[in-house]
Parts: structure tokens; sequence; C-alpha cells
């Protein structure tokens, strides 16, 4: 059966929905990302990993144009960051907070706030109003719909802001550690939901801590150290949930690189 990881490299031609090239970034004083190279094509599932710290989330920050870049260059869709405008066509997934940022609303409100970007004048139509309802399917919300969003769970609360991102019905998806803090039961919806995107050919860009249920899904992983890439390649795969520091956190594929240390990922 034909996966979407078998047409990445049939696509590696075109130009990638994000990249980075030579960026550097900083935080107040503190230079958080040291010259990094990060791009993903088409199609492609790409996970950024690292150590707390490393500059995984000051990244995908970047990106988005949350953080201001001291130098290289970021492009979405070919387009210079600054330039892009296209912004229906990302969907972004925040780390988990309380999805309605202290404003009183419920699950449908917030989820249709990530229809917006495709309405007129931010009236919905039959279609907005459809695609509102099809996320909170596909995260299992449909029931939750109208409560209000601060009564639910850590769970369903990253169900909800996964819904408002897919809302859109985005090409690109960027997910800041969406298991974070989740239980077992919402991190299976998740990873069902992730993987029927991916199925529609959805490009999507991963902060994880550790690959978990999501690792069949990845088609490369880039590793982070001190805001520098350390690894560009096969996905590692975990020998443990939390390895003893001093011991090997992950081992490579067989064709990878030589074994990541705890270090990296924990």
């Amino acid at each position: 059966m034909t996966t979407a990881r078998d047409h990445v490299d049939t696509r590696r031609h075109e130009d990638p929905v994000i990249a980075l090239r030579g960026v550097t970034a900083s935080l107040g004083s503190r230079p958080v990302l040291r010259g990094i190279d990060l791009s993903v094509h088409r199609g492609e599932v790409v996970a950024l990993l690292g150590a707390n710290g490393s500059g995984k989330s000051t990244a995908v920050r970047t990106v988005i144009g949350q953080v201001p870049i001291d130098d290289g260059t970021v492009e979405l869709f070919g387009t210079p960051r600054h330039r892009f405008r296209d912004w229906a066509r990302v969907g972004y997934v925040p780390q988990r907070t309380t999805a309605a940022s202290g404003v009183p609303a419920t699950v449908t409100e917030v989820v249709t706030s990530g229809r917006l970007a495709r309405t007129r004048f931010g009236l919905l139509g039959r279609a907005d109003r459809a695609a509102v309802r099809g996320a909170l399917d596909r995260v299992g919300l449909t029931d939750r719909a109208k409560d209000p969003v601060d009564a639910l769970s850590g769970g369903q609360h990253q169900r909800v802001l996964i819904a408002r991102a897919l809302a859109a019905e985005p090409e690109l998806l960027i997910m800041d550690e969406p298991m974070a803090g989740v239980d077992l039961a919402s991190q299976e919806v998740l990873a069902t939901t992730l993987r029927e995107q991916v199925a529609a050919g959805v490009s999507v860009l991963l902060v994880l801590h550790e690959l978990g249920p999501l690792e069949p899904l990845i088609d490369r992983a880039v590793v982070l150290r001190d805001g520098c890439v350390l690894h560009d390649g096969p996905p590692p795969k975990a020998v443990g949930q939390h390895a003893l520091p001093g011991h090997d956190h992950v081992h490579p594929h067989a064709d990878g690189p030589e074994p990541l240390r705890t270090g990296l990922l924990s």
C-alpha cells in the first residue's frame, strides 16, 4: 500500500513549504537559534526534537512570525515570511494553554475562530459551518460543541486547539508539543487525526519531546541542541520513555546515524 512517506522523495524538487536558511534568533539578549537550516517539503512530516531550551519552540515561532530573526531567511510556500499573507494555508497549534485564553467561550466558538481567515468580513457560510463541524468530529468533540472551554480536561483543550487549526482546512500544520501533558485517550485521538491529515497530503512540522504514537508518521527528524542542528535525517527510535542520564535514549534505524545521547531529547 502506498503511504504519504512514499511520495516525499518525488516532491523534493518542489519549493519546500517551510524553509529556514541560516536563521539566527534571540530572546532578549540571549541567542537561541544559531544559524539553523530547516525545511519541510510538500506532503512531508518532520519532527523537531531536542532538550528543553534547545530552541525547538523558538524555531516554529520564527516560522509564523511570532519571533523576529536576527539573520538568515524564512520562507513559507516559496514566499519570504515578511511578504506571506495567505495564512489560511497554515494551521498552527501552540503549546497547550487555556484554549479560550481567559475569555468565556464555547468549544464551537473557539474552533470557529480558526475558520475566520477563509471568510469574507467574518461572515460564515454553509461551507464554513461544515468545516467547523468536520473539525470537531475529527477530534471527537462533537458532543461537547456547546460546552464552555473552561469545563474541558487538559487533553480536550488540546483537541480544541487542533480542531481550531483544522477548521481552516490548511495545507500545512505546525504543532508545538501536541502530545505534552495529555492523557492516552487524547493522544490516540490526536494520532488518528494527524494520520488522516497526512493521508490527505497535508505537510506537518511537529515539535515533540518524544516520538510516541506519532513515530510511524514521521518522515524525518531534526534534532536541535543549543540552537544548532545536530541531526537531520531518519527519525531516531526510542528505546525507553525516560532513559537515565548518560545512557542512550534513542537508537537509529539500520541505515541511520550514530546513536543520539540522552541529553539531546530529555
